[in-house]
């Protein structure tokens, strides 16, 4: 017995030192990027850009490799998931992934992962060029004397766009008449022919009918002004600073690694993805895609997809669009 529990000793000795030695020589090999999405979308090619960048601080590759359906991300979570947490396995994904618990998608809260938040392209208001409302503060007055007169075009109910005209309407305590729609294409073709009076979508989603003249932009729903092109887009919260208290929700594409990974090999990722967003073709990125680029980690990053998953995974259970009731898996409202 006593020899048994000297060699049992002695193994996992061995297995501790071979434990550190491999976490001082990460990476020892080529690492694997999971991502929920599809090829060619805004978190496809984020990601593939900053694991270029990566790749060349860890001297390593890192394969990007798409693995997508399910709700919410799940199948692409689920096989990240399911890999050792070594730090060999990344997972590409944005904000919408937080929707996948409440709709039986994914059987853990968002809390099993440490996130990097490489940016996003942030919302805002605008209306048709021939809409009478010239600034915020008209269209929140006419909204104001008539409430629900004004009809406000997004994609489906739960979805960002959605949530941030909530959030809009909360900030200023008026109510719009909500109109959903399949995609944010299809809600700024409505904002475009005169269906709904105005629209909320990406910058990056409006970008070009800005430039056509097919949308007039109203406010940002994000704390600062923003430059488009040399012309500034007002922050709604200058007029409206009850808003702080439900915004931003932003957009926010990046990637994760399971948080029981080793913190010495996050903290090597950490290095490396911060190195990433200095290089001059992920700014360049952000600038021609109209994105916030963030670079955030750690505390900082997993406090926003906290935030995220509690104000999704409740506004879609008081919808009546979620399968499991938040308040079971531990999801604070």
């Amino acid at each position: 017995m006593k020899k048994i529990l000297t060699l049992l000793l002695i193994l996992a000795i061995a297995m501790t030192s071979a434990f550190a030695q491999a976490e001082l020589e990460y990476p020892a090999r080529d690492i694997n990027n999971v991502l929920v999405w599809g090829a060619g979308g805004g978190t496809d090619m984020a990601n593939r850009l900053v694991m270029a960048e990566m790749a060349k601080v860890l001297g390593v590759n890192i394969n990007v490799n798409n693995v997508t359906g399910g709700v919410g991300g799940s199948v692409g979570m689920y096989e990240g998931y399911g890999r050792p947490a070594d730090g060999y396995t990344l997972v590409g994904l944005s904000e919408s992934v937080v929707t996948a618990s409440v709709q039986g998608g994914f059987d853990k809260r968002m809390n099993v992962w440490d996130f990097f938040i490489i940016g996003g392209s942030p919302d805002l208001i605008s209306v048709t060029p021939n809409a009478p409302f010239k600034t915020v503060e008209e269209l929140v007055t006419a909204i104001k004397a008539n409430p629900k007169s004004i009809r406000a075009g997004a994609s489906a109910a739960g979805s960002i766009h959605h949530l941030n005209l909530l959030a809009f309407e909360k900030g200023i305590g008026a109510q719009f008449n909500f109109i959903p729609y399949d995609s944010s294409a299809a809600s700024q073709n409505a904002a475009m022919t005169g269906e709904v009076s105005l629209v909320i979508t990406s910058v990056q989603e409006q970008a070009e009918l800005i430039k056509a003249g097919k949308l007039r932009p109203l406010a940002m729903l994000i704390p600062n002004d923003f430059d488009f092109q040399g012309t500034i887009i007002p922050s709604a919260f200058t007029k409206y600073p009850a808003l702080s208290q439900y915004l931003p929700l932003e957009q926010q594409i990046g990637f994760a690694i399971r948080k029981d990974a080793p913190e010495a090999i996050k903290t090597k990722l950490q290095a490396a993805f911060k190195t990433a967003m200095k290089a001059e073709a992920v700014q360049k990125f952000g600038k021609d895609r109209y994105f916030s680029m963030k670079g955030l980690v750690g505390k900082e990053a997993n406090d926003i997809f906290d935030k995220l998953e509690s104000v999704f995974s409740w506004t879609l259970w008081d919808l009546g669009a979620a399968k499991i009731n938040p308040q079971t898996l531990g999801i604070p409202r």
